[in-house]
């Protein structure tokens, strides 16, 4: 029993960076890992492709399109290339290259590239820039990229939540 005079420990309302630190390397095992970097990978790209897409397509900010001998090249293909890079690593990298947390990040990012260019992928021309269909479709993936990412990290989140509720102490 404690007495009005001992100090209360008090506890953090945020974690800290050791914190999540902590329940990262404890609360998550290699494959759980991968999945977190993975899916963060496809929302941070997916998120930043589509601010710069449409800076580019305002005609705003320091991005423009690239192009090649007056071809546009689409960021599907640096999706592609990165996705021909992770397959690479999967059949022949060691098992602790496969296991890096860039693998998974450019993993997520490449098919993030792909997946925001999918209605060209599929000749959809005429709806992709149409306000509706893209929004709709922004909406969607993104939805789907933060969900992802959340789930990923539930096992973390919920290890930081257990440490939060005894106190901030660790097991």
């Amino acid at each position: 029993m404690s007495s009005a005079s001992e100090p209360q420990a008090t506890v953090p309302a945020v974690p800290t960076p050791s914190d999540v630190r902590a329940a990262y390397r404890e609360g998550l095992g290699p494959r759980e890992r991968a999945v977190l970097w993975s899916w963060t990978g496809f929302t941070a790209t997916f998120a930043g492709v589509r601010g710069i897409t449409h800076s580019i397509r305002r005609g705003g900010g320091p991005f423009r399109n690239v192009s090649v001998g007056g071809a546009h090249l689409h960021h599907y293909l640096w999706g592609i290339g990165l996705l021909a890079g992770v397959g690479a690593v999967a059949v022949r990298g060691t098992d602790r290259t496969r296991r890096h947390p860039l693998v998974a990040l450019a993993y997520g990012s490449g098919l993030a590239l792909i997946v925001d260019e999918f209605a060209l992928l599929l000749d959809l021309k005429d709806v992709y820039w149409e306000r509706e269909g893209r929004i709709s479709v922004d909406l969607g993936v993104g939805l789907v990229a933060a969900g992802g990412t959340s789930f990923s990290a539930l096992p973390m989140l919920r290890r930081l939540r257990a440490d939060r509720r005894r106190g901030g102490r660790r097991r």
